[in-house]
């Protein structure tokens, strides 16, 4: 053997090593569920999603406000050459209620030598009660009411909204991980495959010595070393990357990112459970999927709509709003309501309305239109979830009759395997049959554990299109 091809087989045997003493090295087995639960805890994303519920509460706390009792006071005075022209004072608190009343209380004094004469009360001033209301345009609903419902809707689309960015989070989230269990349990088998390679070439090179076999078979079996540290370093590759990327999903409170640890393995393809969807029935199915938050986002926005579209249809009332005040003589150190007669008051009507409606209508017109693009858009969106589950689902089913099926196909790999190496062994077969078999095995290997980690992204899958990762 050449010096040069002596340190390339010191370096294959350093490479593996160094694995092997990894494997024998504490690692620590980060399983799924962990992973999603760290992730759930500390990302960005999921920091920002769960504070949708404050965006909610904060909005409607704003739309309450447009009931809040609000106090009122208008002081004039005028005075000119030791004068008093007059002293108006005006002061009161109104209270907006949900019914659309509007109830007031308040004071009024005015003197002076020069006061409008609709302005002369008695000298120690009125006590004014009274009430206001919408007979026509705003009875029913207003502005404010109309608000404060689209609010509440809004507050409680932030919760679906908050499931929707953990969905998708999650969804990234679970194919990362299942990536890096493909990736480490490829490193493995490609990691015995070498080790495979380098028994065999030892043992070839001492045959070849004892002219058991040609020499030419110290050449393939060199060959098989070459190919199989290629395939270990670009499978060693692929898990740096998988871990690397692995990694950008773990945070610490939204805000430090983490870094994964060197020995932090994922599962072992032995040690996956993996499970059928035959338990999970179409009436599951159905109820999770009606469920989605991508729906139900969507039926918010036909409610807000639906409330706009009341609010436009009152539009195209008129106006009739009446007031009516009762009023008292204030008199100091007596209950204030005392002298009170139904015959002290004043009251209005007012009156408005345009006459032919045409931007009402409009409103209205246009109002209709967006809840049918809505309800469109929501049969879209549940044809589409509906599709994608299903298609899910059969993934599902399908990798797990695969998984029975090829599990049986690497055990009888394994058997043909060993059967051709007690061949081999006794000089009844060729090396290049040997590596053939081996070669054979460990694609049988390498396709079991692609089937493993696409029948978990399968349950992802189905998982994300009915949107209930995020819950």
């Amino acid at each position: 053997m050449g010096f040069k091809r002596f340190l390339f087989f010191c370096f294959a045997m350093l490479l593996v090593t160094s694995f092997q003493a990894q494997d024998q090295d504490s690692l620590r087995v980060m399983s799924f569920e962990s992973f999603m639960a760290l992730v759930k805890k500390g990302h960005p994303l999921s920091v920002q999603a769960n504070l949708q519920e404050e965006f909610g509460d904060a909005t409607v706390q704003g739309a309450r406000g447009g009931f809040d009792p609000k106090a009122y006071a208008d002081v004039g005075q005028k005075y000119f050459k030791d004068t008093q022209y007059y002293s108006n004072i005006d002061a009161g608190v109104k209270i907006p209620t949900w019914f659309g009343l509007e109830l007031m209380a308040g004071f009024e004094q005015n003197q002076g030598v020069f006061l409008n004469p609709e302005s002369n009360v008695p000298s120690n001033g009125l006590w004014i009660g009274g009430v206001s209301m919408a007979l026509g345009q705003g009875m029913f609903i207003d502005e404010r009411r109309a608000a404060l419902r689209g609010a509440q809707v809004y507050q409680e689309s932030t919760l679906a909204e908050r499931e929707r960015l953990l969905n998708d989070l999650l969804f990234s989230a679970g194919e990362a991980y299942w990536d890096f269990f493909k990736a480490y349990n490829n490193l493995r088998i490609y990691q015995g495959a070498l080790s495979l390679a380098q028994e065999r070439f030892v043992g070839v090179k001492q045959s070849a010595r004892l002219g058991d076999v040609p020499p030419i078979d110290t050449l393939e079996a060199g060959i098989q070393v070459q190919n199989r540290l290629l395939n270990l370093q670009q499978a060693r590759l692929d898990f740096d990357n998988s871990a690397l990327y692995l990694g950008v999903f773990l945070w610490a409170d939204g805000m430090i990112p983490l870094e994964l640890e060197d020995n932090t393995i994922p599962y072992l393809q032995n040690e996956l459970t993996v499970s059928s969807a035959a338990s999970f029935g179409q009436v599951q199915f159905l109820d999770q999927l009606v469920n989605h938050p991508e729906l139900r986002l969507t039926n918010f926005k036909i409610e807000q709509l639906e409330i706009e579209q009341r609010w436009k249809r009152e539009q195209l009332k008129p106006e009739i709003n009446l007031k009516y005040q009762p009023l008292n003589e204030r008199q100091i150190g007596e209950n204030p309501i005392a002298d009170y007669s139904v015959n002290n008051y004043t009251w209005g009507l007012e009156f408005n309305m345009p006459l032919f409606l045409r931007k009402e209508r409009s409103a209205l017109t246009l109002a209709g239109l967006k809840i049918r693009e809505q309800e469109l858009a929501f049969e879209n969106k549940q044809a589409n979830l509906q599709n994608k589950a299903q298609a899910a689902l059969n993934m599902w089913n399908v990798t797990f009759e695969q998984i029975s099926l090829y599990r049986r196909t690497v055990r009888d790999y394994e058997q043909l395997l060993a059967g051709e190496r007690r061949k081999f062994e006794t000089g009844e077969s060729s090396l290049f049959l040997v590596n053939s078999r081996e070669l054979s095995y460990i694609n049988a290997q390498i396709k079991l554990v692609s089937l493993l980690a696409e029948n978990q992204k399968a349950i992802l899958k189905t998982n994300y299109a009915l949107g209930i990762l995020g819950r």
